[in-house]
């Protein structure tokens, strides 16, 4: 009870400001303290490959996805800041997942943030959880674009209206750099070594964006007798392109670790095995939706996701149908099916990975 009187307590104190494009919603005006807000109500069924009675499944389960709570305004004069909390007790909150300040003197080109934010890397990762298309990121986001909070400084901005290539949109490009600790939310540096994530968007036209990110970062090997430390190495490509109500996004993530790498099933539901080498990782997701008269969304979502890329037998595709449901300007349900295929052996049994893990999903979310 006292950890949820000292979150309370952060939002009330944290007044005054216009926000940072980094956090999740911007403000309605310019001065004064704005609250916001969400909450996803979900349930979840995974199968394990038989119908009939609850004891059948592996998870049957309602819960809170999440329950957020935040707080953002301006101080005169060119500094503003933003606050989000996660109360959620499933996520055994709660604790702070924003949490900045961001100084505007440099006008729309460039403008410093301090503190902790999302990192700039994806096109996933950089999208609100409460304005995501599908219930879940995809499997890649997940596992290659961690942390995804870290304390750091983080230099961004845009060309706003400076006319690029005879087009005349405001902010044809925009960008992010950060330099972060690496050790994830609410963590301090576990060592001297510092990650540095980067993040260009072109966009031509209002319709469309093409982005670019890369991250790196170095640590401590968990060996003491290991004087080399472990080198991570990310690199991203994605589209969004949204025009009469259609929706089609694609993202692309490679990764390379270097020093210690995790061995076994992992990418297929299994547990990881620490161990001294390098492994390159990969995936990808392509998602197609559209908006109807009725306010339902249709959604089809396809992706995959490879932990080992010279290792047989560790990819698991996973293909997304459902749809979105909007009962208000601020109400949402989103219904998810996710068939889950494990790449396996058709002729050493022991090399067959694939194992019943469909998800059945359904979301409620208000925002306020």
């Amino acid at each position: 009870m006292k950890k949820l009187y000292i979150a309370v307590l952060i939002m009330i104190m944290a007044a005054p400001i216009m926000t940072n494009a980094q956090g999740c919603v911007e403000p309605s005006s310019e001065e004064g303290i704005q609250l916001f807000g969400y909450l996803q109500a979900e349930y979840k069924l995974v199968s394990n490959g038989e119908l009939g009675a609850p004891e059948n499944f592996a998870e049957n389960s309602f819960y809170f996805n999440r329950a957020r709570l935040g707080a953002m305004g301006n101080i005169p004069y060119d500094v503003s800041y933003y606050v989000l909390t996660e109360f959620s007790p499933t996520k055994e909150g709660p604790y702070i997942l924003d949490a900045f300040i961001t100084w505007h003197g440099l006008g729309p080109w460039a403008k410093i943030s301090v503190g902790q934010f999302k990192s700039p890397f994806g096109l996933e990762l950089s999208t609100g959880c409460h304005l995501l298309n599908t219930i879940n990121r995809s499997a890649v986001v997940s596992n290659l674009a961690q942390p995804f909070r870290d304390m750091g400084v983080m230099l961004s901005g845009g060309t706003d209206s400076l006319s690029i290539f005879g087009l005349k949109k405001k902010d044809i490009f925009t960008y992010k750099l950060a330099i972060l600790n690496g050790s994830g939310l609410n963590k301090e540096d576990a060592d001297k070594y510092k990650d540095v994530a980067a993040r260009l968007v072109f966009s031509p036209f209002d319709f469309i964006a093409l982005a670019t990110s890369y991250r790196t970062g170095k640590s401590v090997n968990s060996d003491p007798s290991v004087t080399t430390p472990d080198k991570r190495t990310r690199f991203g490509l994605d589209l969004d392109f949204n025009y009469n109500n259609f929706i089609l996004q694609a993202e692309y993530i490679n990764g390379k670790d270097e020093g210690t790498i995790f061995v076994g099933d992992g990418g297929c539901g299994g547990e990881l095995t620490p161990m001294p080498g390098t492994a390159e990782k990969k995936g990808y997701m392509v998602q197609a939706l559209y908006m109807t008269p009725w306010n339902l969304q249709p959604v089809v979502k396809y992706e995959s996701f490879d932990v080992d890329i010279d290792a047989e037998f560790d990819k698991v595709n996973t293909l997304t149908f459902g749809f979105n449901y909007f009962i208000n300007e601020w109400t949402r349900l989103q219904v998810n099916y996710l068939y889950n295929v494990e790449e396996s052996s058709e002729t050493v049994i022991a090399n067959y990975k694939e194992f019943p893990n469909d998800m059945f999903l359904v979301q409620l979310q208000v925002i306020f």
